[in-house]
């Protein structure tokens, strides 16, 4: 199945959704959302609601996030958050505001995928991935690594750099697609004009040629539902090369905005690896010509009966990839 945010296809593994990588950004961007999407006195206290959870009762509203619990807390249930007597010491306190998202996306720590209760420290560039320091003992003690806040300032110009090109292309695709259904408007114009003539050629002699007649117009109708057909064939495909390399520009703007330097690097060679597959993707590059149709009416003095009415004849245009 196609990602619902690249586009790109992949397989879904055998145990089903939940074997798919976790993506951490896009999880992020979530919570953050959620945490931030109702402003202050639109969400009732957490803390409230489990104590008085089965009794009733009017609950006070919230008006703080707590980034360490997660949770929408009010004035007097955040003030234990405040303090050094939780686990930890105190915690992270936000007021609940509409510019909170952004605020919790950088806040909020970035975990190692197989140490869970370990923040990813180092970037390495042999694997490819984010690593915690337990990790780099480990397994990465000999590869070529660096602190992932460095290695993210040096991803971000070739990401951009490959946006810059997505963004290129989608100005490229949308002018051929525009360019392609002028020619096709003009193909069907031309089309019309050459059944006027047509027609008005076989009034003059119709009872003798309507079959004639008849049979040029059958030739023109498969023309013109070839045409349409395949006009729409690689129109579509045009469509879906726009919609995946959109997506893709619209999801490096949200990292490069919001994310932070491990999401970025985290998401770093997938993104350049996809920039280079929709770049490289033949039907950004597919043409469509429709056939140039004439007709030139005949001499019914000079002609025998089969050609009174006319020759009808039909130049298909060779397909040009890349024009």
């Amino acid at each position: 199945m196609p990602c619902p945010l690249c586009r790109k296809r992949f397989k879904i593994p055998l145990d089903g959704l939940e074997g798919l990588q976790h993506h951490f950004f896009i999880q992020h961007l979530v919570d953050a959302r959620n945490a931030a999407s109702k402003a202050a006195g639109e969400v009732p206290c957490q803390a409230c609601l489990e104590e008085k959870e089965g009794n009733g009762g009017e609950l006070p509203a919230a008006s703080m996030y707590c980034i360490d619990c997660s949770e929408s807390l009010c004035e007097k249930c955040s003030r234990p958050h405040r303090r050094s007597i939780m686990k930890g010491g105190a915690h992270h306190l936000r007021p609940l505001r509409p510019e909170l998202e952004h605020e919790l996306i950088q806040l909020r720590g970035s975990y190692c995928d197989k140490h869970k209760d370990e923040h990813v420290k180092l970037y390495c560039h042999d694997c490819n991935e984010n690593i915690c320091v337990l990790c780099f003992a480990v397994k990465h003690r000999n590869h070529n690594s660096g602190e992932i806040p460095e290695v993210a300032g040096s991803f971000r110009p070739r990401i951009e750099e490959d946006d810059e090109e997505i963004m290129s292309a989608i100005s490229d695709v949308r002018q051929q697609s525009e360019q392609m259904k002028q020619n096709v408007d003009e193909c069907l114009g031309q089309i019309a004009s050459v059944e006027k003539m047509l027609v008005e050629a076989g009034d003059v002699i119709k009872r003798l040629v309507d079959d004639h007649i008849n049979e040029c117009l059958l030739k023109m109708q498969s023309v013109k539902s070839d045409s349409a057909k395949q006009f729409e064939v690689v129109q579509e495909q045009l469509q879906l090369a726009l919609v995946a390399m959109e997506s893709f520009h619209t999801y490096s703007q949200e990292l490069l905005d919001k994310g932070r330097p491990s999401d970025v690097t985290r998401a770093a060679s997938e993104l350049h690896k996809r920039a280079t597959e929709l770049l490289n993707n033949d039907a950004i590059s597919d043409f469509y010509c429709p056939p140039h149709v004439t007709f030139t009416p005949a001499d019914v003095t000079q002609l025998p009966l089969s050609q009174l009415v006319g020759k009808l004849s039909v130049v298909h245009s060779e397909y040009t990839p890349g024009y």
